[in-house]
């Protein structure tokens, strides 16, 4: 099973999780990563933007391939689109398995790839302007770990 969103309202990690929860009865574990918005003193708000005819066609492909590439029951891709302030969280990857390993590694090969490899541009404001953001080498080095 798969549920994947794409947001533009602010949301609650455990509005998702509970549910996701219960429709996986006899699960080993939950592995859950929540990225926010960095409370770091000089950001005042985060904005992604995306192309939405790709956006939740990728998002939902990553999630077919984190299925058919570790023995999962279940994951969950929640992503938010637009702006968002300090300490907002932008993104819930969680992945139910019959044993720990598979959870832990869905969700870590999930998150590389909505990190670097996404359909996503992303913007921060600090002291009134906007910077871009872009993917770092490690991030990069993330993804590739994955072939």
């Amino acid at each position: 099973m798969k549920d994947v969103r794409l947001l533009a309202e602010a949301f609650a990690p455990g509005q998702f999780l509970e549910p996701f929860a219960q429709a996986h009865p006899g699960l080993g574990g939950i592995c859950t990563f929540v990225g926010a918005v960095r409370a770091d003193e000089a950001v005042e708000a985060l904005e992604l933007s995306h192309y939405e005819p790709l956006t939740l066609a990728g998002m939902n492909a990553l999630a077919d391939r984190a299925l058919e590439r570790f023995e999962l029951m279940g994951i969950l891709i929640v992503h938010r689109v637009g702006e968002m302030r300090p300490g907002e969280p932008i993104v819930l990857a969680s992945a139910a398995a019959h044993h720990r390993r598979a959870a832990i590694e869905a969700v870590d090969f999930a998150m590389d790839h909505l990190k670097s490899d996404a359909w996503f541009w992303k913007r921060e404001k600090r002291a009134g302007a906007w910077h871009w953001i872009e993917p770092r080498a490690e991030d990069h080095a993330d993804l590739a770990r994955w072939g």
